[in-house]
């Protein structure tokens, strides 16, 4: 087993906010190596706020984010569960990343229970038809479409997008890492994106029909 370092340990806490004894059995674990020390901690976490994610969060934070030009613009609220822990450096930097991620990257909807049945619906035949135009046997097109799916709630699902600052993390693993580091449930309850010009546009496509 690789000696571990009371500097790496210190390091890895910075890095994660985790506990000195966590870290150091992360990093005996993962033999010394930093970035897998932090994927060991990251998997424990989100097995620590599940326990969390039941509580009451009816403090937070409303967010804000204004793309320079001033052509878009959001607003999000992010809910913890005291005002000691919204006041905090960390969860205001987490509430500032969340409203730079819908920015960034467009989601349609919180979570995947969100999506209306009938967009599930087409996004299920599109990507069955198309599958079938591949010349994809039938017996594994029900699989295929199953993966697609997966990637369609990647694109309009908040939680489970890529964080745009680090994209091996989820939204949703972010959230649990942070709900481990500050010891509370956080969520996000809701957001809203404004882009100049959508509404006229969408005025447009509809008065064309």
């Amino acid at each position: 087993m690789a000696e571990i370092s009371a500097a790496l340990v210190k390091q890895l806490r910075d890095k994660t906010g985790a506990g000195m004894l966590d870290c150091k059995k992360a990093l005996q674990e993962a033999n010394g190596d930093l970035n897998e020390a932090e994927v060991v901690l990251r998997k424990k976490g989100i097995a620590s706020a599940a326990k969390r994610q039941g509580r009451a969060a009816r403090a937070g934070a409303i967010g804000t984010y204004i793309h320079p030009g001033n052509q878009l613009g959001v607003l999000i609220e992010v809910n913890c569960e005291t005002d000691f822990v919204a006041r905090t450096d960390g969860f205001q930097d987490l509430v500032k990343d969340l409203a730079m991620q819908v920015a960034a990257a467009d989601p349609k909807y919180l979570r995947r229970d969100e999506v209306p049945a009938d967009v599930l619906t087409r996004e299920k035949d599109i990507a069955a038809e198309r599958a079938r135009n591949e010349g994809k046997p039938e017996k594994v097109i029900e699989r295929i479409v199953e993966g697609r799916l997966v990637k369609f709630f990647e694109e309009v699902c908040l939680y489970d997008q890529p964080f745009i600052k680090e994209n091996t993390l989820t939204i949703d693993q972010l959230i649990k890492t942070n709900i481990t580091k500050m010891q509370e449930n956080i969520s996000i309850a809701r957001f809203a994106r404004f882009k100049v010009g959508e509404t006229a546009a969408a005025a447009g496509e509809e008065a064309a029909e």
